[in-house]
C-alpha cells in the first residue's frame, strides 16, 4: 500500500533537462541552475545565492560563527562538511583512492590535485607571466609576487600578508596552537600539511615520483626541485649579478655574498660564515670529525669532495689533462 502511494505521487520534471523531483520546491531550486537566478542576497556584502541554506552558511563569514565543533580537539567550523573533512585527520579515514597508483585520500579535492601528478595537468595560469600551476592556491600566492599587495595584517605584530590563509597560519605562531598530533611519536603541528608530511617519516610513504627516472619523494616540492635536474630549469635569478638557481634556498644563500651578511658563527673561535654548510665544515677542524669514509680502504675525510678525489686513486680515473703535453692527473692540484 505504501509503495503505491509513492508511485502515485506527482513527479515534477524539469522541462530543460528532463530531471525529475518528488517535490515542487526541489524543482524550483534546480531550475535556478539553468536560469542563473540568485534570489538570496547577503546584506553585508551583496553576494547572492540560489539557495537560502547557502546564504546562511555564507553569513558566518561575516559573523564569525562556527557552530560545528570537533569532539577530539575542540576546533570549530562554520560548515558541517568542513567538520566532517577535519574529523578524518583524527580517524585516518581515506575514502578516495587513486585509480593510477592506489594512494588514498581523505578529501576528494586532494585526490583531484593528486591526479595532476600523473597527468601533468596545470590548469591555473597566471595572466601576468603565463606560469601555470596545478593548484589554485599556488596561483593565488604567485599572483601576490606581481601585485605586491599585502592586505591582511596581524594584530599582534603588524606583519602583513598577501593572503588570508597566510595570515591564519602566521597567527598560530603567536597562539602556539598545535591541534594536529602524531599518534606515533606525539609531535604536534599547527598546520595540516606539515602534519601529513611528518606522518610520512613513520610510514615511509613517498607518493611523488619522477616520470624521468622513477625517483620518489615524500614532498611535492622536493619532486619539483628534483625535476629541474632533468630540465635544467633555474627560475630563481639574482638581481645583483644575474646568476640563476634551481632552488630559492640557493638564491637566498647566494645573496649573502652581495650583502656581506654572515649569520653563522663558530662558538669555539667566533669565526663568521655566510652559509650554514660552511660553518659545519669549519667546525670539523675543531672536532676532528671525518664523516666521509672510503669503501675501498676505510680512510676517512672531513669533506665529501675530498673523498671523491681520493676514490680516483682506486679507480685510476684521471680527469685532469694538461693542454701543453697531454699528461693526465687524478687531481687538479697535481695539474697546476
Amino acid at each position: 500500500m505504501e509503495h503505491k502511494k509513492i508511485c502515485m505521487r506527482e513527479k515534477h520534471e524539469c522541462k530543460l533537462c528532463g530531471k525529475s523531483f518528488s517535490r515542487n520546491t526541489n524543482l524550483i531550486q534546480h531550475q535556478r541552475i539553468h536560469t542563473g537566478e540568485k534570489p538570496y542576497e547577503c546584506n553585508e556584502c551583496g553576494k547572492a545565492f540560489s539557495q537560502s541554506t547557502n546564504l546562511i552558511q555564507h553569513q558566518r563569514v561575516h559573523t564569525g560563527e562556527k557552530p560545528y565543533e570537533c569532539n577530539k580537539c575542540e576546533k570549530t567550523f562554520s560548515h558541517r562538511s568542513s567538520l566532517r573533512n577535519h574529523e578524518r585527520i583524527h580517524t585516518g579515514e581515506k575514502p578516495y583512492p587513486c585509480d593510477e597508483c592506489g594512494r588514498a585520500f581523505s578529501h576528494i579535492s586532494a585526490l583531484t590535485q593528486h591526479h595532476r601528478i600523473h597527468t601533468g595537468k596545470k590548469p591555473y595560469a597566471c595572466i601576468e607571466c603565463g606560469k601555470t600551476f596545478s593548484r589554485s592556491t599556488h596561483l593565488i600566492e604567485h599572483q601576490g609576487s606581481h601585485s605586491g599587495e599585502k592586505s591582511y595584517q596581524c594584530k599582534e605584530c603588524r606583519k602583513v600578508f598577501c593572503h588570508s590563509t597566510s595570515l591564519i597560519r602566521h597567527q598560530k605562531t603567536h597562539t602556539g596552537e598545535k591541534p594536529y598530533k602524531c599518534n606515533e611519536c606525539g609531535k604536534a603541528f599547527s598546520h595540516t600539511p606539515a602534519f601529513i608530511q611528518h606522518q610520512r617519516i613513520h610510514t615511509g610513504e613517498k607518493p611523488y615520483e619522477c616520470n624521468e627516472c622513477g625517483k620518489a619523494f615524500n614532498r611535492s616540492a622536493h619532486l619539483t626541485e628534483h625535476q629541474r635536474t632533468h630540465t635544467g630549469e633555474k627560475p630563481y635569478v639574482c638581481k645583483e649579478c644575474g646568476k640563476t638557481f634551481s632552488r630559492s634556498t640557493h638564491l637566498t644563500e647566494h645573496l649573502k655574498i652581495h650583502s656581506g651578511v654572515k649569520p653563522y658563527q663558530c662558538n669555539l673561535c667566533q669565526k663568521l660564515f655566510c652559509y650554514r654548510t660552511s660553518l659545519i665544515r669549519h667546525q670539523r677542524t675543531h672536532t676532528g670529525e671525518k664523516p666521509y669514509q672510503c669503501d675501498e680502504c676505510g680512510k676517512s675525510f672531513s669533506l665529501s669532495s675530498a673523498l671523491t678525489k681520493h676514490k680516483q686513486t682506486h679507480s685510476g680515473e684521471k680527469p685532469y689533462q694538461c693542454k701543453k703535453c697531454s699528461d693526465v692527473f687524478c687531481h687538479s692540484a697535481s695539474l697546476i
